[in-house]
């Protein structure tokens, strides 16, 4: 039977390479590795430069670093116990580690060797490596594509040591796989997501779930105030614990489950279980009107472009249309089987999901356009899922949908295609509010069981679960940091990088259900359960 073709004969770590680079701390084991002596002046850890270059340009020099190169202790690059280690061709004595110019001393060294481990590029990059090594183009036809074969000695696996029946051959085989370098297990069978990192520029315009993007190029000085405004944005997500609770009024009968407002500030929209659309004036702080439609919860809200008209989601199965100047109702969408969970809105179509486990797309051209009193209402695409909808959203550039259901799972959809992309049973219990991030690579998902979840757009994998000790019963976020409302009326910072709760805030005297925040995500507006909608400042 023919050996297995390999690229490398030498693998990138075995025990010989890591002494290589500890001889100064470590004689002893190499000296047990070579028999008693010492290895070639020329072919020790010398110089950081060459040791660089010998694997950049070598073709069986395949060393990784180790660990200690991103320690503090450097006392494996100097040869403080005043070892012999032998004088070179050039007749200079193998003493402390020659390091590159740009490195003032051994500890300098060590510190911008963290630094960049730690950077952005390396952050942006990091999947790569994983790929290689732990991940799908370690074994297969993906590493050939990427020069990434070794011996077959090196996999898990790779020979099956009880079928050999030579006790001689079989210690040979045990030897060379202990000595000569061992491949890690291999954990992932598909492309590894990138790792959240923080961006200073937004692929969205608001930091609402229903976010635009601007087709139109922008002049210099739109980009300068676009500029301006996504680093006010940053400023405020950096500081959203130092939040303060700026006014409070109680204008529903029972929960409140939505929250709309005008672009001006001036006019807050609100949908709540009593069944009522409430119109609530900032300025003069008075609820201005009180629409029912029916005797069945409303369950969220919105505003069309223009701010002409408010489009609200119902229990009885409807999707009613409220116009504000004629402050009547201006149409109504019976276009489900079973109540309306939610509702999202972009350019024209209207996406409704629904407990009769359906999510439905539709073209609505508005009444002005046709001519008519009414809209026109063509379904587009049917989003069939197993289990009642709860919460629905869209990406930046309403290209991508993700749905949560009542059984706990998380599904992305293609809405070019209307396809299921990716299917997450990532919740026991409902999911209650799920969003994308802004460059639309993740998805975050809360629910019942108190899980916060991020999950990659591409690859479908659970990247990050935290949990607490409540529901989190909606949020807001950034790609970085979350705002959530919880089931007990707390608000709650979330660092997703350091996977903690960094901030408590007291809030509403029951469960948080709904949350709004400004394009300049300076102010915030909570609805919640004890029936209050709460206005929130940052203070930095």
């Amino acid at each position: 039977m023919p050996e297995p073709k390999f690229m490398y004969g030498s693998h990138y770590s075995s025990p010989g390479y890591v002494l290589f680079y500890l001889v100064r701390i470590a004689p002893e084991y190499m000296l047990c590795l070579q028999n008693g002596r010492f290895d070639n002046a020329d072919r020790m850890f010398n110089s950081i430069a060459e040791t660089w270059k010998n694997c950049l340009d070598g073709a069986t020099d395949f060393k990784e670093l180790i660990p200690e190169f991103y320690g503090d202790d450097v006392s494996f690059l100097v040869n403080n116990l005043k070892l012999d280690l032998g004088k070179r061709q050039g007749g200079q004595m193998v003493d402390d580690v020659e390091l590159p110019s740009w490195a003032q001393s051994p500890e300098d060294f060590l510190q911008k060797s963290k630094d960049a481990l730690e950077s952005n590029y390396v952050s942006e990059h990091l999947h790569e490596w994983i790929d290689l090594i732990f991940g799908y183009k370690q074994k297969g036809s993906e590493a050939v594509g990427a020069h990434n074969v070794f011996h077959p000695l090196t996999y898990e696996g790779g020979v099956d040591l009880n079928s050999i029946e030579d006790p001689d051959e079989k210690v040979a085989m045990l030897t060379q796989i202990l000595e000569f370098g061992q491949t890690p297990k291999q954990l992932f069978v598909t492309p590894h997501p990138r790792r959240i990192t923080p961006k200073f520029k937004s692929l969205s315009q608001t930091s609402s779930h229903n976010a635009s993007i601007a087709d139109s190029p922008v002049s210099p000085a739109e980009e300068s105030f676009e500029d301006l405004t996504e680093e006010s944005k940053t400023l405020a997500w950096n500081n959203i614990a130092k939040l303060q609770l700026h006014e409070q009024h109680k204008i529903h009968k029972e929960t409140v489950t939505g929250i709309a407002v005008s672009c001006n500030g001036s006019s807050v929209f609100t949908t709540s279980q009593d069944s009522t659309l409430k119109m609530f004036s900032k300025q003069s702080k008075m609820l201005q009107r009180s629409i029912s439609f029916s005797n069945m919860a409303l369950s969220s809200c919105l505003l069309l472009p223009g701010d002409a008209t408010v489009i609200s989601s119902s229990w009885d199965n409807n999707v009613y249309f409220y116009s504000i100047a004629f402050g009547r109702r201006q149409d109504t969408l019976m276009g489900h089987d079973d109540a309306v969970s939610k509702i999202c809105w972009h350019d024209n179509r209207l996406y409704s999901a629904s407990w009769d486990s359906t999510v439905k797309v539709w073209s609505a051209v508005p009444a002005e356009m046709t001519g008519t009193k009414r809209h026109q209402f063509d379904m587009l695409a049917e989003l069939e899922h197993d289990v009642s909808v709860d919460t629905i959203s869209l990406n930046a550039a309403s290209t991508l949908l993700v749905s949560g259901t009542k059984e706990g799972t998380v599904n992305i959809w293609d809405l070019t295609t209307a396809t299921l992309l990716q299917q997450v049973p990532c919740h026991s219990g409902t999911v209650c509010d799920t969003a994308f991030s802004p460059d639309s690579r993740h998805v975050l998902s809360t629910g019942e069981d108190g899980c916060v979840n991020v999950i990659d757009v591409q690859t479908g994998m659970l990247i990050s679960s935290m949990t607490s000790d409540e529901p989190q019963r909606c949020f807001l976020w950034d790609g970085n940091t979350v705002l959530s409302g919880s089931q007990s009326g707390e608000l709650l910072v979330w660092d997703l990088l350091g996977g903690k709760i960094t901030e408590r805030i007291q809030g509403h005297a029951g469960a948080v259900t709904c949350i709004w925040m400004n394009e300049q995500c300076s102010s915030i507006i909570t609805g919640g359960e004890d029936r209050q909608i709460m206005f929130w400042k940052l203070q930095y």
